[in-house]
């Protein structure tokens, strides 16, 4: 094919490349702000099943959604008011017995002479030299160490503020859904709206389940988890019921590492006991049968199934993209998808 006018030709192609770097270079750039979009709009599809259920009771819109924030803002408070006081005294207790193990902690001289007596076939020279280089590291990279927990606490506050964000964000969301809702089904052709309404009031019904569903598992189990705790005398109950409620948010394995963080925490020494450790390995062991067969079944029953090898695949999928937040989002997406499947493009191909 003959190219008339190269020149029009290999501008117009530049300008295509250079919109695309732009377009991508901006994504990047707005990549936190995107996340506090989506993590909003995924909140507020799951306060939006709370909703529909009290304009259900005959309450105007306004009026449920009004009642819906202020329970999820009571909730919260009530769990900060409670729990904080509680959390923050167990916290300074843990630091004062990592502070008095220190300060009570063997010598360096002590600790070759242990390492000796365990180890003869070491030579001195060999944990003289292994001291002294871990000295040497410490005092190299004491600054990096420094500086590292120092952006750990920026990133603490920068979380705090990235949640207010979040939670007002969720709040407009859930406010104007029906206008959000309108505005999206008129972009569709008036011979197809129909259709596309169904299959996204299935997707947003869908992901409002799941939502409320993994919020209630890991409701049930930070509380079954803080009663048991506290009846066996584990250290810091407060704290993991809040580790096992913080879990049981993850899908998948968010439960089974949380009851690790749990049974490990269990075993420091002078706080816990290997016997106390063993009685929370057995109980979470039971309880995530329970869970798995019971509690989780009964719970996301309105939610769509999705096989369980799409589940992780999704879940590892939406981890490695987005963090927690796409591990979190990841089974409700693939939920999704599974109806634009199973009622769009099968029916398309057996019609043919």
């Amino acid at each position: 094919m003959k190219i008339q006018n190269p020149f029009r030709v290999a501008f117009v192609a530049t300008l295509g490349v250079g919109l695309g770097i732009m377009l991508i270079t901006s994504i990047t750039t707005l990549s936190t702000i995107l996340l506090y979009v989506g993590t909003a709009l995924f909140l507020s599809l799951g306060l939006e099943p709370i909703v529909g259920w009290l304009v259900k009771r005959r309450l105007p819109r306004w009026a449920a959604v009004l009642v819906t924030i202020l329970i999820v803002l009571g909730v919260f408070a009530g769990i900060v008011l409670i729990i904080m006081p509680v959390i923050v005294g167990q916290i300074g207790q843990l630091v004062t017995e990592i502070t008095g193990y220190l300060q009570n902690s063997p010598s360096i001289d002590d600790f070759r002479n242990w390492t000796h007596s365990l180890f003869p076939a070491l030579q001195p020279s060999f944990i003289d030299d292994t001291v002294s280089n871990a000295q040497t590291w410490l005092l190299e990279n004491w600054g990096s160490i420094t500086s590292g927990v120092i952006n750990a606490g920026i990133a603490v506050v920068g979380g705090l503020f990235g949640a207010f964000i979040v939670l007002i964000l969720t709040i407009y969301f859930t406010a104007s859904t029906p206008s959000l809702k309108a505005a999206v089904y008129q972009l569709v052709p008036a011979s197809k709206r129909p259709r596309f309404i169904d299959l996204a009031e299935q997707i947003v019904d869908s992901v409002g389940y799941y939502v409320i569903g993994q919020l209630s598992l890991g409701l049930i189990n930070g509380v079954l988890s803080a009663i048991f705790l506290s009846i066996i005398g584990a250290p810091f109950p407060a704290v993991l019921a809040v580790v096992a409620f913080v879990f049981s948010l993850i899908p998948l394995v968010g439960t089974l590492t949380g009851s690790v963080i749990i049974v490990l925490t269990c075993l420091i020494p002078g706080l816990g006991s290997p016997t106390t450790a063993l009685i929370a390995a057995i109980y979470y062991l039971i309880y995530m049968q329970v869970e798995a067969y019971v509690i989780s079944p009964r719970i996301m029953s309105r939610a769509v199934a999705v096989p369980g090898a799409v589940v992780v695949i999704a879940a590892l999928a939406g981890g490695s993209l987005l963090g927690l937040l796409g591990a979190l989002i990841a089974i409700p997406v693939a939920a999704s998808i599974l109806i634009l499947y199973r009622q769009v493009v099968i029916p398309r191909m057996n019609a043919r």
